[in-house]
């Protein structure tokens, strides 16, 4: 089960570019709360307290406890992280949409896939282990939502592989995926395959023959050619 997180937000009633950029010299971060019957609810969560958060989730969707704060009124409300948008360069946390769930409803999420172990079959035989699916929807109660789904691959071989329809899920969560659906497989090692020789190659080495010393071949009578008739002697 996923331990719920308690997060402190206040309600926000400036909207726009502008009061989104004071609201971050202010180290807060812009928020919206909705689902069920309730009206969305925008609001400011304290830059700081999310971020040390998600740096010790196991991903982006868990339940918090949210509690906002609103003058001397405080109320709580069970939400889950749906969506959290990032700075593309610095990483920083830029909005936060909360899904609001109640503790007898099931909701819909995605769980991280862990794998543990190492393969027989990589151990063995030098294969390599491939995960297709890193993350799994699941529908259950607030308080069955567990933190990851754990696979140990230590039995698998070469060929081998987990379909969903091969996870034990914990009680009380469901998968929505498609159960034949491959989660992790064992694949057969890469075999390099030889280089292929060219046809230059195939023809084997070329052989120059030497040339005839220029000497030579101008003291060679032509073929059909008188011999040289010798000096008259004084």
């Amino acid at each position: 089960m996923a331990k719920q997180q308690k997060l402190t937000a206040q309600p926000r009633i400036k909207t726009g570019r502008s009061a989104v950029n004071e609201i971050k010299k202010q180290g807060l971060v812009p928020a919206v709360v909705y689902g069920g019957k309730d009206k969305p609810i925008n609001l400011t969560i304290n830059a700081r307290e999310i971020g040390n958060i998600l740096a010790h989730a196991t991903s982006e969707h868990f339940l918090v406890d949210l509690e906002i704060a609103d003058g001397g009124n405080k109320t709580n409300r069970l939400a889950l992280v749906q969506e959290v948008q990032h700075d593309p360069i610095r990483g920083n946390v830029l909005h936060v949409d909360f899904h609001a769930v109640k503790a007898d409803e099931k909701l819909h999420a995605e769980i991280p896939v862990v794998t543990i172990g190492e393969p027989a079959g990589v151990k063995n035989f030098g294969g390599i282990l491939e995960i297709s699916v890193h993350a799994l929807e699941v529908e259950c109660l607030p308080k069955d939502l567990p933190d990851v789904i754990t696979l140990d691959v230590s039995a698998l071989n070469v060929g081998e592989g987990i379909h969903v329809k091969d996870i034990k899920f914990p009680e009380g969560v469901t998968s929505r995926v498609d159960g034949d659906l491959t989660v992790v497989r064992v694949s057969a090692p890469t075999v390099e395959a030889e280089p292929t020789p060219s046809a230059e190659a195939a023809a084997g080495p070329e052989v120059i023959k030497e040339k005839k010393e220029e000497g030579a071949a101008a003291a060679a009578p032509a073929k059909g050619a008188a011999p040289a008739k010798p000096a008259d002697k004084k």
